[in-house]
């Protein structure tokens, strides 16, 4: 009488067979964590994109504005000219809340520079040392004299202090200490209007 029993299957067949399952159940939970980081790495992505677009929007856009400002003609001398300038700029001035005002004179004859606000001696006593340390008349040595006696001289006290100026906006305000003004130099006896280019950048 034959036997019915199926022929033996070796333990080693056995252990392969329960290896192989194994390992392919393994293969797809790796594969179901790899595909469910990636989604998660997306979507991260995407929302730090969203996030950057988000934070540009917010970072104020840098602007510029310019005009033109004449101040009268003025006597020689150190002339205050702060509030005159204010007068011309101040709406413009007010949209910026940080920032830099750059001022040029148009002139070779005058110059620009800050100082004192509140004591007109400094500004007379500025004068006379320009006077002083800038020789005119018949005996000064210039060349250049088809203008006047006192033009050379202008040009030169317009090089010592400069033609521009540059002042720190903040809160819709120049950005100046507490005694500090805007000075327009008039080195001419007989002078004209003076135009100024006011410059404003910031945010």
């Amino acid at each position: 009488m034959q036997s019915l029993r199926s022929p033996a299957v070796p333990s080693s067949t056995l252990f392969f067979s329960s290896s192989s399952s194994f390992a392919l159940g393994h293969r797809k939970s790796v594969s179901q964590k790899i595909r469910t980081t990636t989604i998660k790495s997306q979507h991260l992505s995407l929302d730090n994109q969203q996030a950057t677009m988000a934070d540009t929007s917010r970072i104020a856009t840098p602007k510029w504005a310019q005009r033109s400002v004449t101040i009268p003609a003025q006597r020689r001398g150190c002339h205050l000219i702060t509030s005159k300038i204010l007068k011309e700029i101040g709406q413009d001035l007010s949209g910026f809340n940080c920032g830099l005002a750059h001022f040029f004179l148009q002139h070779t004859s005058a110059s620009l520079t800050v100082n004192e606000n509140y004591d007109s001696d400094v500004r007379h006593d500025t004068e006379t040392f320009l006077s002083r340390i800038v020789p005119e008349g018949p005996a000064a040595p210039w060349e250049h004299t088809i203008e006047g006696p006192d033009d050379m001289p202008a040009h030169i006290k317009s090089s010592m202090f400069g033609c521009s100026l540059s002042i720190p906006i903040t809160g819709g305000k120049l950005n100046m200490g507490t005694w500090q003004g805007i000075w327009l130099c008039e080195h001419r006896d007989s002078a004209t209007p003076r135009k100024i280019v006011v410059t404003l950048n910031g945010i």
